[in-house]
């Protein structure tokens, strides 16, 4: 009997059991679905934070509070206070730097917005007057806040397109007052869509000077410095710089990290996510393969008259073991190719809430697992049916 053949007669005896093909293959299209789905998700979410660290603008350098190596953020080991920067920080680094880089504290925090009737929650990301030379923002209208507002303490608002869009639907905002967190402030600028951000939903948030910031969240700290070379060849003179001029005051509890190493580090991260999410999505594809094979056995001990009588008629050893191989990669391939549809369809779905990007290594990855299980896990049964003996499988009841 030649491969062909085999293949048909293969086919044949699963179309004889289509309820029980497809509940066979359904573990292996969860296991595909699922592994190219958050493969999708982690590819989607690790682009738009690079996109959106690029975003920032160029010759960008971060200098948070906290040694990164020992613990970010506001603790070190054992759980330690570390000292936060403060606007006296930045302004010591601006005139140690100079005037041609631009040196930003930034702060953020939760704010509640009302006008008139409508409310909101929202983000508040604060810095000084160079914010606009650091950061890039597109005004649809108005303009960003000046040094002196920033001096000031001045009560002004830039908002972002969804805060527009809620709380001053088809009109111009500029010129506007709104209550934040209880305080009345005016509307001097409105940006474009922007999306997602490293700092979040950039058109969900709305900016304000520093100083307007720290009064009404009630702190003086400033959660990132950010500064801005003046050419690409500045940045590293500038770490080696900034590390100078803050080490006396804070010793080694802070961390200077250029636009491209807190690039690499986040990406870092989230490879290392997405790997994960698959490897956890293919246990699905292994119960899947252990599902194929119980079902095999289970369609040896229910063929074994049939294998009986084909051995005796003169089928081969190698002929009997195709067969039941060809079968279990079919559920396998088939499978796969199913759950790759659904995937993919799913991946579509969830644009709408989530980033997602379909890649061609976790298909290519996730369709050879899938037919890689289907002859893995169908080889014993396979092996076991051409091993009877054709006397006994005739006797088989």
């Amino acid at each position: 009997m030649n491969f062909v053949e085999s293949i048909r007669i293969a086919l044949r005896a699963l179309n004889a059991n289509k309820v029980r093909s497809a509940l066979t293959m359904l573990g292996v299209i969860i296991g595909v679905a699922a592994v190219i789905l958050l493969v999708a998700i982690g590819t989607g979410v690790q682009d738009e934070i690079t996109g959106s660290i690029e975003g920032l603008g160029s010759n960008l350098i971060f200098v948070f509070a906290g040694n990164f190596e020992e613990g970010p953020g506001g603790g070190g080991p054992g759980g330690r206070t570390v000292r936060q920067f403060s606007i006296e920080d930045a302004d010591l680094l601006q005139r140690r730097l100079g005037p041609e880089h631009a040196v930003v504290p930034v702060i953020q925090g939760p704010l509640s917005l009302r006008v008139g009737n409508r409310t909101m929650r929202t983000t508040v990301a604060a810095a000084n007057e160079n914010a606009g030379d650091v950061f890039s923002a597109d005004y649809v209208g108005g303009r960003g806040y000046r040094r002196s507002e920033v001096s000031a303490s001045a009560r002004v608002i830039v908002i972002g397109a969804t805060v527009r869009d809620r709380l001053f639907p088809n009109q111009d905002p500029v010129g506007e007052t709104m209550s934040v967190n209880g305080q009345r402030f005016t509307v001097i600028g409105h940006v474009a869509a922007q999306g997602g951000s490293l700092t979040g939903d950039q058109d969900n948030q709305v900016y304000m000077p520093i100083t307007a910031a720290q009064r009404l969240l009630g702190t003086t700290d400033v959660g990132l410095i950010a500064v801005k070379a003046a050419t690409a060849d500045d940045v590293e003179l500038l770490q080696r710089r900034i590390r100078q001029v803050l080490t006396p005051r804070f010793g080694e509890e802070f961390s200077v990290f250029s636009q491209d190493q807190t690039l690499g580090i986040f990406q870092q991260i989230l490879g290392t996510l997405t790997f994960m999410l698959a490897g956890i999505a293919g246990i699905s594809l292994l119960v899947g393969g252990i599902g194929i094979m119980n079902i095999m056995l289970v369609s040896v001990s229910e063929r074994t008259r049939e294998i009986g009588i084909r051995k005796a008629v003169g089928a081969r050893t190698y002929d009997i073991m195709s067969q039941f191989v060809i079968e279990a990669v079919t559920l396998s391939v088939a499978g796969g190719a199913v759950g790759i549809a659904l995937g993919s369809f799913g991946a579509r779905v969830l644009t709408q809430w989530v980033p997602t990007e379909v890649t061609a290594w976790a298909v290519a990855l996730a369709f050879t697992f899938s037919a890689g299980v289907g002859i893995f896990f169908g080889v014993y049964p396979a092996y076991k049916a051409s091993r009877l003996d054709p006397i006994e499988a005739l006797r088989y009841e």
